[in-house]
């Protein structure tokens, strides 16, 4: 929805603007591209309501100006992206979910390359959520999973990564009779996260699972804020480094994590001898974001 149109995504490979007192489109993108394929998502920019962008079963991203009804621009991924959501707070950032079983975020300005790879999930990224905050999301996966990551360090940006920020889940959620979650969602306040699963069920989780829910006294507080710069003071080292970041996973994952360990350490081991036995400046190591974009399409 925007303030008084809505879009929607099509079969036929094109996105339709719709007025509710109209029973026809009043604008229909079509032949984004030259592409035929079916759009399954299509997102209004938060702040800049003429703008929108959308998924294609191409593998493609793209974005739309409605004013003029013209197709901006298209970045071709490797793999197909299952969902778009815009940031919030910092509306030219977006993130997708793969089916390579990563989430990316994007800058509008630049699609040829992503500005953040955010790994964890052992199968396609089904869903992605904003907290209102800005400064993080929630994944839902089909490795029955919801993770929760951050994009930026106090006083960073989304555009610029902070230290914080390594790409890697700070919490891990899963219950034993919880299915493949196909939609998760923050609420208005950032304290919960709803997800939707393959069970049928809809669930609340906790941003932060060892927060206390209620009012907390100011000695609580207080208490609270020093234990959180005692682990920011030693989490360099490496026990407090292995209890702050340790999560109980269940054993399938496990496997699953270590076996793509495996099969990355391969990868790389035959790159590195690629680059080793070729001639000298004909071959050499692509950057891991690099390869996520195909080719962008103005």
């Amino acid at each position: 929805w925007s303030i008084n149109q809505f879009a929607t995504a099509s079969s036929d490979a094109s996105v339709c603007l719709w007025d509710p007192t109209r029973s026809s489109p009043i604008t229909t993108f079509t032949n984004l591209w030259g592409s035929d394929d079916t759009v399954t998502t299509v997102r209004y920019n938060p702040a800049e309501r003429d703008l929108l962008a959308h998924c294609s079963n191409d593998r493609g991203i793209g974005l739309h100006d409605t004013r003029t009804a013209s197709a901006l621009q298209k970045t071709i991924m490797s793999m197909k992206c299952n969902c778009l959501e815009w940031n919030p707070m910092e509306p030219y950032m977006f993130a997708v979910g793969n089916e390579d079983y990563n989430a990316y975020t994007f800058d509008m300005r630049k699609l040829s390359r992503p500005t953040k790879i955010f790994k964890g999930h052992v199968a396609a990224v089904m869903s992605v959520g904003w907290s209102p905050t800005g400064t993080e999301f929630a994944t839902g996966s089909y490795d029955k999973t919801l993770r929760i990551f951050s994009v930026r360090n106090e006083g960073g940006t989304a555009a610029h990564v902070g230290s914080n920020s390594t790409g890697v889940a700070r919490d891990i959620y899963h219950t034993k009779r919880m299915q493949r979650i196909f939609s998760v969602a923050y609420t208005l306040d950032h304290k919960y996260i709803l997800s939707g699963s393959d069970d049928t069920n809809i669930r609340l989780w906790k941003a932060r699972s060892s927060e206390k829910v209620g009012q907390l006294s100011a000695r609580e507080e207080t208490s609270l804020q020093y234990r959180q710069a005692l682990v920011q003071k030693y989490v360099h080292l490496p026990e407090v480094k292995r209890i702050a970041k340790s999560r109980r996973v269940p054993k399938f994952i496990k496997k699953e994590t270590e076996m793509a360990r495996v099969q990355k350490e391969k990868r790389r081991r035959k790159e590195g001898n690629v680059v080793k036995h070729s001639k000298p400046g004909t071959k050499g190591f692509t950057d891991e974001k690099a390869k996520a974009v195909v080719k962008t399409i103005d």
